[in-house]
């Protein structure tokens, strides 16, 4: 069953797959320079602030003296991640001692950086030329609003478009590679890594939909080292603050009306000049999963018989419990429903899988429960295996059934013929009967038909 896995867990991953020329070409800016540092694991970072001001290789041998000897593995993962990007590079001599050493344009542009500082890539505009900007938390209920109405096109998006504007044909792209499919004379339905896809936490699906969005910058002419380079630079820029549009050029005015989309940004316009305003989403993209805001507050609660509690006025919300839940009935602030077999039956179909819904339920689960342990009774979570494990059981196999053998001779050799090919799926000795695999079907009647 097709999973959908977060490859990068942060742009650092993305830039580590760029080909050198792309990644040296990175390097030319200062504060792509101190994003990377930012990223690395702790002893990485230390070897790269030792290294710094040595302009000569240095030894493998000379860093194994660094590290303590229980901390050969993390030395290890340290160095793998700065070789991955091209921060260190790595020469090995005839002897096989491998010597390593800074990446000069990354050395250079660190140095500069840590010593006379930089400019930022764009300075807010003066308050007397912006109109009334949103506070923090008005932002804040934009990015989360904008969000879910990217969710929502994902489930029903001809019900979206009445209440909000369309997405973007770039944005659509990004559904399109594996999250939703386009059948002849039919709309866009969700895929089994759509469904998957929304069962995710706030950060994975940002995560998954960067991840898409940079990989297909080649075919809308976006180079992806520009684009990474861009939303990197996003991070530097204040949450809250107004930036001019006209500092950007056309790539990036695009991309900037794409993020809008995400709730990356705010929009707005004035008499004269239009600005942008990064969001938390923006501003925090160049940390790692791990490292994201602490989780959103649950609003689940499952009862030990069956009964859903969800505490919460989201659409969003409501339409994804019915992805595995019948829901009953919806207060102003109240979602009342119930796990059923039926219900998880068809969520087993669209390659939701029992793990995944528990461990919603329990990422979830409201602040009463969520501190118990567990947070979703064991009942439940059992059952919902159960209920998986029954579909399991029974393995379809496309197959042929063989018999009236003219003699016994021809029945073994046809059993041996379909055992070479692990093709045999029952036999009958007695009766001379056999049931093989359908892929050797035409070579089984080829083979019949020299044994008469």
């Amino acid at each position: 069953m097709p999973q959908v896995r977060i490859i990068a867990k942060n742009f650092m991953d993305m830039v580590s797959s760029l080909p050198a020329m792309k990644l040296d070409k990175l390097y030319e800016n200062a504060f792509i320079c101190e994003a990377i540092l930012r990223s690395l694991p702790p002893l990485a970072k230390k070897y790269v602030l030792q290294l710094l001001y040595i302009d000569v290789p240095v030894t493998a041998s000379s860093f194994q003296e660094w590290v303590l000897a229980d901390g050969a593995s993390k030395h290890r993962v340290a160095i793998d991640r700065l070789i991955q990007l091209r921060v260190f590079t790595e020469t090995v001599d005839r002897k096989k001692e491998a010597t390593y050493r800074l990446n000069p344009m990354f050395q250079m542009n660190l140095r500069k950086h840590i010593v006379h500082g930089g400019v930022l890539p764009r300075q807010p505009m003066a308050a007397n030329i912006t109109v009334r900007l949103p506070s923090l938390e008005e932002l804040d209920n934009y990015a989360g609003q904008q969000w879910e109405c990217f969710l929502l096109h994902l489930i029903n998006s001809a019900e979206v478009e009445v209440t909000t504007k369309s997405i973007s044909p770039s944005m659509m792209k990004v559904f399109q590679r594996g999250l939703l499919s386009q059948r002849d004379q039919e709309g866009s339905r969700l895929t089994e890594s759509g469904f998957q896809f929304l069962l995710m936490d706030t950060n994975a699906q940002l995560w998954y939909i960067i991840r898409e969005y940079i990989s297909n910058s080649e075919d809308r002419g976006v180079d992806s080292a520009d684009l990474i380079s861009f939303l990197l630079e996003l991070s530097f820029h204040v949450t809250g603050e107004a930036y001019n549009m006209n500092t950007l050029d056309e790539i990036q005015r695009i991309t900037v009306k794409d993020l809008a989309d995400l709730g990356l940004i705010k929009l707005q316009q004035g008499r004269k000049d239009s600005w942008f305003i990064p969001t938390k989403l923006a501003t925090n993209l160049s940390i790692s999963l791990s490292d994201a805001s602490s989780r959103k507050q649950g609003y689940v609660v499952v009862e030990t018989n069956f009964r859903l509690y969800a505490y919460s006025t989201s659409k969003l919300h409501c339409e994804i419990l019915r992805l595995f839940a019948r829901v009953e009935y919806q207060l102003p602030n109240l979602i009342v429903g119930s796990i059923t077999k039926e219900n998880l039956y068809k969520a087993f179909s669209n390659g939701i899988t029992a793990d995944q819904i528990i461990a919603f339920l329990q990422q979830n689960a409201h602040p009463r429960v969520a501190e118990k342990v567990p947070s979703v009774p064991e009942n439940v979570t059992d059952q919902i295996r159960l209920w998986e494990s029954d579909l399991n059981r029974v393995e379809m196999t496309p197959a042929h059934f063989f018999d009236d053998f003219p003699s016994r001779d021809v029945f073994e050799a046809a059993c041996d013929f379909a055992r070479e090919y692990s093709s045999l799926l029952w036999e009958d000795s007695k009766k001379m009967r056999l049931v093989v695999k359908t892929e050797v079907y035409a070579h089984m009647k080829e083979f019949l038909s020299h044994q008469k």
